[in-house]
Parts: C-alpha cells; sequence; structure tokens
C-alpha cells in the first residue's frame, strides 16, 4: 500500500507541477486571481490528501518515502482554497517533524503560508512579497531578530541569504528579458 500511495502524492505533484509551467509557458501566469484550473487541480488534489489523511494519518517517509512525503507537503501548500485544511495539516506536519518524519522545512513554509493568508506575522520568513521595483520582500515576521535561530532549527539557511538568493533569480530573469529583447 505505501508505495502505490506514495506513487500517486508523486503523481499529483508532478501534475501540479506540470500544470502550473503550462500555464506560464502560455502567459496565462502570473495573474491577478486565482487560475481556475488551477484552482480545481488543487481542490482536487486536497480532497484525495484529506482522504488519504484521514486512512492513514499524515503520509510521511515511513509511509510513503521521501518523495511522497514532500508531494504531500505540496498538495497541503496549495490547498489555498481550504484554510481550515490547510492549518490542520501544518498540525499534522508539526507532530510529523517532532517525530523525525518530515523534513523541518515543509513545517516552516507551510506554517507561514497559513499565518500571511490570515493576515498574522510569520514565524519562519519563508513567504515572500515583492516590492514597488519587483524585488522580493518577506511577509512581515514575528519576533525577527531571532527568525534565523528558527529557521537553522528547521534546516533553513538565513533569512538573508534566502533573500539574496530570491534576489539572484530575479536579476537573472531580468537579464534574460533584456537579451531577449
Amino acid at each position: 500500500m505505501g508505495q502505490s500511495l506514495a506513487d500517486e502524492l508523486v503523481g499529483m505533484m508532478k501534475e501540479d507541477q506540470q500544470v502550473l509551467q503550462q500555464l506560464f509557458d502560455s502567459g496565462e501566469l502570473p495573474s491577478e486571481s486565482y487560475h481556475p484550473r488551477m484552482k480545481a487541480l488543487h481542490e482536487k488534489h486536497a480532497s484525495r490528501l484529506k482522504e488519504i489523511i484521514r486512512n492513514n494519518g499524515w503520509p510521511g517517509m515511513s509511509l510513503v518515502g521521501e518523495d511522497a512525503a514532500k508531494a504531500a507537503w505540496l498538495i497541503a501548500q496549495h490547498s489555498v482554497s481550504d484554510f481550515v485544511f490547510m492549518a490542520e495539516c501544518a498540525s499534522l506536519l508539526e507532530d510529523a517533524v517532532a517525530a523525525g518524519d518530515v523534513a523541518g522545512w515543509q513545517l516552516a513554509f507551510l506554517q507561514d503560508r497559513v499565518c500571511t493568508l490570515s493576515g498574522r506575522p510569520q514565524c519562519y520568513g519563508t513567504q515572500f512579497d515583492i516590492d514597488a521595483e519587483g524585488w522580493p520582500i518577506p511577509f512581515p515576521i514575528e519576533d525577527g531578530d531571532t527568525v534565523n535561530e528558527r529557521r537553522a532549527r528547521l534546516g533553513l539557511n538565513s533569512l538573508e541569504e534566502r533573500q539574496g538568493q530570491m534576489m539572484e533569480q530575479e536579476r537573472k530573469r531580468r537579464a534574460n528579458i533584456e537579451k531577449a529583447r
């Protein structure tokens, strides 16, 4: 059962990423609103993940392996249409991280998404917005003086390093646009 469940979760993650790439390639993303095709896929996958959790608990590495555990996290991360479910998943991930059954970064990203979507400051600084010039800036962070300690506990690099990586990606993106002109 673990392998078939793992294959199913990884298949859902691949489908998610393929549709996302198709929408970017076609110019339909980014957009101001939640793309209906992406929303429908995310809702379908969240519904299936709910069923998996109901029957098996959180699909961590001990049940489905590392790749499928990451896929389960991605499905939860993208379940923005069902905030209650997303928050429940964050709670399940807390327990799974404590048990060593999922990577800590998964909890950081999901917990921060729950916080930012509910209008609260994030804990780990994983969620970014863009400033007026299009550069990445973190959404507000609770107790920002100790954010790097919290990030390190879950296996993340410093906030400054992460922001620098994102800024470098944006520089490269802009340079590629210039080259194409």
